[in-house]
């Protein structure tokens, strides 16, 4: 396969951010009197960050707006991402590869620039990205393929020939609906059984820095 694009979800996949979000949810659902059900991170892991506000605010009767939930959560978690929010092993070694093997790599993720952007810039990897696709740039979650198949646009290449790393079930169903090429990350933290998960991707890593082995076996 001649890759011609890369994109790369972030938090779980490239940034070790997973941690931030679950204290999130616990912040913000203990200040309204509730603790975080046991299917809220599965419900909501393949949505953008808007959706997951309006389901946020449905689910618990909220008299809040979703502007005013997502500005809560941004506070909570800007200086996280900022200063402390670091990249996975081997994450800035892969996207200096790339660029030397002339393949751009774009990111597609239900996060906001708010917060990632001051985190790549901070781990110094910001610039070595083509561009980015954030999940309010499309009408449907991960679990289909319309963010893939923008920023696919935006990197200028067919989903044919474009590989997506992803680390939860949804997000990699939804690529591969796409027809791109998927890429499991094994993510410790979502649980999935090996089997599991390779039932829904490709190949499956179970570290980033094994990336650039595999892709060299795939061009």
């Amino acid at each position: 396969m001649n890759i011609k694009g890369v994109i790369f979800d972030l938090d779980g996949t490239i940034l070790d951010s997973t941690w931030v979000w679950k204290q999130v949810d616990q912040d913000f659902l203990g200040k309204h009197g509730f603790e975080v059900p046991e299917d809220y991170s599965d419900a909501i892991k393949a949505m953008g960050f808007e959706q997951v506000a309006n389901y946020t605010i449905a689910r618990f009767r909220l008299p809040l707006s979703a502007r005013e939930v997502m500005a809560e959560w941004n506070e909570m978690a800007i200086q996280a991402y900022s200063e402390q929010v670091k990249l996975k092993p081997g994450t800035k070694e892969l996207l200096l590869w790339l660029r030397e093997q002339g393949i751009p790599a774009g990111v597609a993720t239900s996060n906001t620039s708010l917060l990632f952007e001051p985190c790549l810039r901070s781990n110094g990897v910001y610039d070595l990205f083509h561009s980015f696709t954030e999940g309010n740039e499309v009408d449907r979650g991960k679990e289909f393929p319309d963010i893939y198949i923008k920023e696919a646009e935006k990197l200028g290449c067919d989903p044919s020939s474009c590989a997506v790393f992803e680390d939860i079930i949804p997000a990699l169903k939804g690529a591969g609906s796409g027809g791109f090429l998927t890429i499991g990350v094994k993510e410790r933290s979502w649980g999935y059984e090996d089997e599991e998960f390779g039932r829904y991707c490709d190949h499956i890593l179970y570290e980033i820095s094994d990336a650039i082995s595999l892709l060299k076996c795939l061009q």
